[in-house]
């Protein structure tokens, strides 16, 4: 099955790609990893995207699309793949449909989660991340077993500068003005399914499961 998760940041469709991964085996193909991965080796792409992701801006499509366009040819997608973070806008949105069309495929749904402003924030504000395994948590919702320090590897956790207070709202601007469209784009095309985000993250992946049966052969 062929997926693509829409939602402002901090809605929690990582974690609910993630779910997905590992009870369906479809590959996650998050474009945030991806980019965090090309920062950290200091690759130019890296460089690059690293100084829109400070500011709160998206990343220069050129350099994302490539990155997308390598993974999917990758064999692990032939059977369906989950993508989280592609695409954030309508021309990106159109040159997946093109590259999906030159492998003789298509979406099988787009899947818009819905949370609050406020919770959004609120998510964003306490989440915590591993530059070392890239594993995450939440100050109040997946607190580490021990203060500021992973449970999977044993490394420092960090608040990512773009979860940070100052830039949280400039990236709901941006997802506002440039990704926020998308939902209209893809509900003419008849694709989007809305799915409620708020709540325990076993109640979202519940609702998440119901849509995901009704469309079909897992």
């Amino acid at each position: 099955m062929r997926i693509v998760f829409l939602g402002a940041p901090g809605v929690g469709k990582g974690t609910q790609a993630d779910r997905v991964m590992n009870q369906f085996g479809w590959p996650k193909i998050s474009t945030g990893d991806l980019l965090r991965e090309a920062v950290r080796n200091q690759t130019p792409l890296g460089l690059e995207a690293k100084k829109s992701m400070d500011a709160g801006k998206l990343v220069p499509d050129t350099v994302v699309i490539g990155m997308v366009r390598e993974k999917l040819a990758d064999r692990a997608c032939k059977g369906g793949f989950v993508l989280d973070g592609f695409p954030r806008t309508v021309a990106q949105a159109e040159e997946l449909s093109n590259i999906i069309r030159g492998q003789g495929l298509k979406l099988d749904r787009v899947v818009n989660f819905r949370v609050s402003r406020e919770d959004v924030v609120k998510r964003l504000s306490g989440r915590r991340s591993c530059p070392r395994c890239q594993s995450v948590f939440h100050v109040d919702f997946a607190p580490p077993k021990v203060d500021g320090q992973c449970d999977r590897c044993g490394g420092s956790l960090v608040q990512r500068s773009d979860d940070k207070p100052e830039t949280i709202e400039a990236r709901l601007k941006v997802y506002d003005e440039q990704t926020a469209p998308l939902i209209s784009y893809y509900e003419q095309k008849g694709e989007l399914s809305h799915l409620d985000g708020t709540g325990q993250m076993d109640q979202v992946y519940g609702r998440l499961l119901s849509l995901l049966s009704g469309l079909g052969p897992q």
